[in-house]
């Protein structure tokens, strides 16, 4: 009995000093972080797992000193091997948050809420793909580890192993969707080709980037739908990708009007309207005819902004503003369908004659 005290006793002792030495580290980081970055991650971060892991470990050593009178027991192997399971386990906790510190701290360095990210977004979605990549591999290692503390999984070892190329090849052709899939997403995180917040048309919708994962991708939609598309989507089939190369972007607003239409005033008008609005980044500004035929006139009014989002609502001003322009004050202007009425006894010159 005195032995089961002195072990109860250690390891609330050890957990204890572990606790207190967490602490201490804690409020260190904590000084620190108000002139790190870094510092202030891992405060954040990091000091959960360091606490669970460090109080897990100490209660380990305390186990394995104070009974070493039952060295052989059954109930002292069983004990000291679920510590050592929980050891791996918050070990990889804390490996697993020091490296989302580590990505977290380059990501603050890249602000995406500025008109011109478009680096920004490209580090973000690298940064994105690589932290799910890493959690999965952790986790997958750390399964493994935990697996080979057992002696008949050991044993089992050199069977597998023998036989990997084989359950390798089964496994690939089983998973090959799959495993195009995140193929597709690494691709896809490193290539430029799509990343987060890019404006795209896929399937004829008009959205962004919301999520960027290894197996899908979630498109937000410009009604707040989510389109969800597997990664291999964008590797397979052409898509449109409006910022791609800046965030500043284009569009256009056309008009079918009659032959009647004052298109310099129409041109002005449209200066007039852009220049009063901060929509507009000032950029371009362009009314050109397009089209003239089937008794209308196409105009397009070309125009700029600094994002996608504002480009849509200055496109829709534009066309608001200048359909009530040429309603109001050019009414011949607006499109019409002209009737002319011949001779009965097909007498006029215009007129076709029978021979």
């Amino acid at each position: 009995m005195q032995n089961y005290l002195e072990m109860i006793v250690a390891v609330f002792a050890a957990a204890a000093i572990a606790l207190f030495v967490a602490a201490l580290v804690h409020r260190s980081t904590r000084r620190l972080g108000r002139r790190s970055r870094l510092m202030t991650e891992l405060t954040d971060h990091a000091h959960r797992p360091f606490q669970v892991a460090a109080t897990v470990l100490a209660i380990q050593f305390a186990v394995r000193f104070t009974t070493t009178y039952a060295v052989g027991t059954p109930w002292r192997r069983t004990l000291l091997h679920l510590l050592v399971l929980a050891v791996i386990a918050s070990a990889a906790w804390l490996v697993a948050a020091l490296l989302v510190v580590v990505e977290d701290t380059a990501l603050a360095r890249f602000r995406v809420d500025v008109p011109d990210n478009r680096h920004a977004r490209r580090v973000r979605t690298q940064v994105v793909m690589l932290r799910r990549l890493t959690i999965v591999v952790i986790v997958i290692l750390t399964l493994g580890v935990m697996l080979m503390t057992f002696p008949s999984v050991r044993g089992v070892g050199a069977g597998v192993l023998t036989s990997a190329g084989v359950v390798g090849v089964v496994a690939a052709l089983a998973a090959q969707s799959l495993l195009g899939n995140v193929f597709a997403g690494l691709q896809l995180a490193f290539s430029d080709a799509v990343r987060l917040d890019d404006v795209v048309v896929v399937e004829g919708e008009w959205g962004r980037v919301e999520e960027l994962t290894l197996s899908y991708v979630v498109v937000q939609i410009w009604d707040d739908r989510r389109l969800i598309l597997p990664t291999s989507y964008f590797t397979s089939t052409p898509f449109q990708n409006w910022t791609r190369t800046e965030a500043a972007v284009l569009g256009t607003a056309e008009f079918d009007v009659d032959w009647a239409v004052p298109v310099q005033a129409m041109r002005e008008e449209l200066r007039r309207l852009v220049e009063s609005t901060e929509l507009w980044d000032g950029r371009v500004c362009v009314l050109q005819v397009t089209d003239a035929t089937g008794g209308a006139v196409r105009i397009r009014a070309l125009i700029s902004a600094a994002d996608a989002g504002s480009l849509w609502d200055l496109r829709c001003l534009v066309r608001e503003h200048l359909v009530a322009w040429v309603r109001d004050q050019r009414p011949t202007a607006m499109p019409r369908v002209r009737t002319e009425l011949g001779d009965a006894r097909s007498e006029l010159p215009w007129q076709w004659v029978q021979p």
